[in-house]
């Protein structure tokens, strides 16, 4: 098996939506807002190349959007999917497996693209993996949700005839190798891969996670629709992470890819910070 980081490039959320009831006081120390208080956030996505698997794991925004849209998130940073794969030797065309932790339009953005004003699915070979129930959230979704799941990203998934639904029970094996978790504070059913890779486990993080800042316990973005369910998910992980020694993969942290954690007298601490090509 061989991981490899592929960096989608970089957008702007609000710093209060970000970090929840945290002062900005506080959050602005780890990640400066701007005048318009918005931070930069990286769409960090992991490629798993495993016998005659190439999975990618997320696939940022993509571009296809018009500019009121991008005029929302500002997209920014010389990084882009492709030329993130192609830096590894890979192209869309190379991707077997599509992996969806869940359908808010930075994860899963870029798994549709343009061609000729036609919307297709950018991996042209590949099988697009998400689960019953957060698909179905996705095309009905709550007032709270809907403007980041968006069916120009979705729907033409469906259409495709590529995808498929995981019915991983949690904590079980989707394909050898690769654990499947599932949170429901961020969003209905979001799947977190962990995966077996040189005697270590590594936790792809996605949005419960979505940077080493927010480790901390009270540190719980304010887009998650049952935050207090959040606060549970993450006690139940990092101490699991703690007790392991899980390497921790921040698909949304501006400079830090990974982490490990320990436990400190009852408190989850950042034990050390490394890139995942380090380990």
């Amino acid at each position: 098996m061989r991981l490899f980081t592929v960096n989608a490039g970089y957008f702007k959320l609000d710093g209060g939506a970000m970090h929840g009831v945290v002062p900005k006081s506080m959050w602005n120390r780890a990640n400066p807002a701007d005048d318009n208080n918005m931070c930069s956030w990286a769409m960090r996505c992991m490629l798993i190349e495993h016998g005659n698997y190439r999975i990618l794991i997320d696939n940022g925004m993509g571009d296809k959007q018009d500019q009121k849209f991008f005029s929302f998130y500002y997209p920014h940073g010389e990084d882009s999917l492709e030329k993130s794969l192609a830096k590894h030797g890979f192209t869309t065309d190379d991707i077997t497996d599509a992996f969806l932790t869940h359908l808010h339009f930075d994860h899963c953005g870029g798994a549709i693209k343009k061609d000729d004003g036609k919307l297709v699915p950018t991996f042209a070979k590949a099988i697009y993996w998400s689960n019953e129930a957060h698909w179905e959230s996705a095309l009905n979704p709550n007032e709270r949700e809907k403007a980041s799941f968006l069916k120009e990203n979705i729907v033409p998934i469906q259409e495709s005839g590529q995808l498929r639904l995981i019915d991983t029970p949690d904590g079980d094996y989707w394909i050898d190798g690769i654990q499947i978790k599932y949170m429901k504070g961020h969003t209905d059913n979001m799947m977190l891969p962990l995966i077996e890779y040189n005697d270590r486990k590594v936790l792809f993080c996605a949005d419960l996670l979505p940077s080493v800042a927010h480790i901390s316990m009270p540190w719980v973005m304010a887009y998650d629709m049952r935050p207090l369910d959040t606060l549970n998910e993450k006690r139940a992980i990092l101490e699991q992470a703690a007790d392991e020694n899980w390497v921790l993969f921040f698909e949304h942290d501006p400079k830090v890819e990974c982490c490990t954690v320990h436990n400190d007298n009852g408190r989850i601490k950042v034990k050390e910070t490394f890139a995942l090509h380090e380990l």
